[in-house]
This record gives C-alpha cells, sequence and structure tokens, in this order.
C-alpha cells in the first residue's frame, strides 16, 4: 500500500477539501485526486462522497480512518527513530522568516552553541510556504514560520510580536502615545506589508474609513520602513521586535490605536511530527524572550 495515497486521504479529511490538501501537500490538486482512486481501487470501494464544493467520508471511509492515521503515525515514528541520532552528531539546519533571521536567530544561535556545543548550524532565511516545503522535503530540521495548520508538523507557539503604530520623535501623536484610526485617516503612511495574514487585520480596520489610508510608501522590508519613519517621511505600523533599538534610542515612538491592539505577528517553531524534541525544547526555553 501507497504511504503517500494514505498521506493525502489523511490530509483531505483533515482538511475538508482536496485543493486544501494539496495545497499542505505541495501537489497539484489532479495528482491528490489520482492518488485517492489509486487507493480506492485499492481498497476496491470508494471513501469521499462529493456534495457541490463539500466533501465526507464515506461509512467505508469512516472505518478505513483511524487505520490510515495510524499507519501515517508509525511511518512518521520510524523516520524520527532512523534520524533520531543525526542532530547529535552534526549540524542542525534551520529555516526561518526575515523578521526571524534579522532579530531574533543571532540570539538564539548563541544559546543553542552554549548548549550543544559539538553542534554546526546552517540557516536558510525564506517564506513560510517555502520553509514548509523545504522542512517536509527534509531539507530543514526544523522552522520559525508565521502561524500554520499542517497535521505533518508538530507546531509550537514561540513568539508573539505586537504590531503598532510607530511615529518619529517630533510627531505630535509622540506626546500622546495614543489615538484612534480616524486621527491618523489624512497622515502619509508608510505600510510594510509581510504576507501574514496578521496584516489583513490592520487592513479591515481601515475599511471603517470613508476613504481609504494615504499610503504614500508600501514596502516589503521592515528595515526599509523604519528608516523612513525615523527620516519623517511617514508613520508607520510595525512589530515591535523590529525597532527595538530605535525606540530604545528615542528615534521611534509606539502610539497605541484604540482599533489594532491586540493584533501581533505570531511566529511559531516547526519541526516533523515527533523529531527533533530535544532541540524544540531547548528552544522554547527562549520562546517569548526579547533579546538585548
Amino acid at each position: 500500500m501507497n504511504i503517500e495515497n494514505i498521506e493525502a486521504f489523511v490530509y483531505i479529511n483533515h482538511y475538508g477539501s482536496f485543493n486544501k490538501a494539496a495545497d499542505v501537500l505541495f501537489l497539484s490538486q489532479p495528482t491528490v485526486t489520482a492518488r485517492i482512486q489509486s487507493l480506492e481501487r485499492e481498497l476496491d470501494c470508494k471513501l469521499f462522497d462529493r456534495f457541490g464544493k463539500q466533501i465526507h467520508l464515506t461509512d467505508k471511509g469512516k472505518q478505513f480512518l483511524p487505520y490510515a492515521q495510524q499507519i501515517l503515525q508509525t511511518y512518521q515514528k520510524s523516520k524520527h527513530h532512523l534520524h533520531s541520532k543525526r542532530t547529535t552528531l552534526g549540524e542542525l539546519r534551520i529555516g526561518c522568516t526575515v523578521s526571524v533571521s534579522n532579530y531574533l536567530m543571532p540570539h538564539l544561535l548563541m544559546r543553542l552553541n552554549e548548549r550543544f556545543t559539538d553542534m554546526k548550524f546552517k540557516i536558510t532565511t525564506a517564506p513560510t510556504d517555502e520553509l514548509a516545503a523545504k522542512l517536509s522535503s527534509r531539507e530543514l530540521d526544523l522552522a520559525f514560520v508565521r502561524k500554520m495548520m499542517n497535521p505533518a508538523f508538530q507546531s509550537y507557539s514561540f513568539f508573539e510580536d505586537p504590531i503598532r503604530l510607530y511615529v518619529y520623535k517630533e510627531h505630535p501623536l509622540a506626546a500622546t502615545g495614543r489615538a484612534s484610526i480616524r486621527d491618523i485617516r489624512h497622515e502619509k503612511l508608510i505600510f510594510f506589508e509581510c504576507g501574514s495574514l496578521d496584516w489583513m487585520r490592520i487592513h479591515r480596520v481601515f475599511e471603517s474609513l470613508e476613504q481609504p489610508p494615504n499610503i504614500v510608501f508600501q514596502v516589503d522590508n521592515s528595515e526599509t520602513a523604519k528608516k523612513l519613519v525615523v527620516r519623517r517621511a511617514g508613520i508607520c505600523f510595525l512589530p515591535g521586535l523590529c525597532v527595538q533599538q530605535e525606540v530604545e534610542a528615542g528615534l521611534l515612538v509606539p502610539v497605541d490605536i484604540t482599533e489594532t491592539m491586540g493584533i501581533a505577528l505570531q511566529t511559531n517553531l516547526i519541526t516533523l511530527s515527533g523529531e527533533h524534541t530535544e532541540i524544540a525544547e531547548a528552544l522554547l526555553d527562549y520562546s517569548g524572550r526579547v533579546p538585548n
């Protein structure tokens, strides 16, 4: 029995969609469909019923599901057993997003080096989807990514970075430290877009205004965004970690916007299920801590 066909079956049931399962497995939708058809031929039964865009397990599918989950779990555990000694002997390959690479990784690497003195470390910086693909193909041992759901990965909540409005020190709002979204509707805005769902919440807040925000600069790099604010080109919503030094130096000032309170950038640590637990636990000892 083909383990990839069983994997496709478990993922489709988990996500309730052939398309979503295909995205998570980094496959085309026709490939996932072909895997299910192959599995159904092998089992000589139908596993899914379709009702419009919705799918449901058949009675036979429900009977097979716990066995499929157990087979997949046993397979993953066996891979873990075969590879469990690798990280204690050689190199640890860590993937991370740009913000983690810039602001957290130097601190974390020093701590890991103190704890695992014989280990070497290799860092890969890339977007979340690319890191997940590399982890799935075993090009990485673990990765720091934006919050995501994938049953193939063990996911740990690692760091929550509040997103706040930052202004230059001479800006009128610097003295008050608090405002509403309407108070900034005419301000020149620099918008840092990192592709995370958390940023969509910022966009939705502006939808309550009768006119769109005055976004003068739209950038995909936090360093560019904060330098524009320091140079008084506008004001910007940014994660706190990337502006820590500028705030301590008095160059940037945080302003609490009532409608965006509680919005934060979520970073998760992911590994393949059951693998590298010792390393993950060591990293979690430092989770939530902002380096000095």
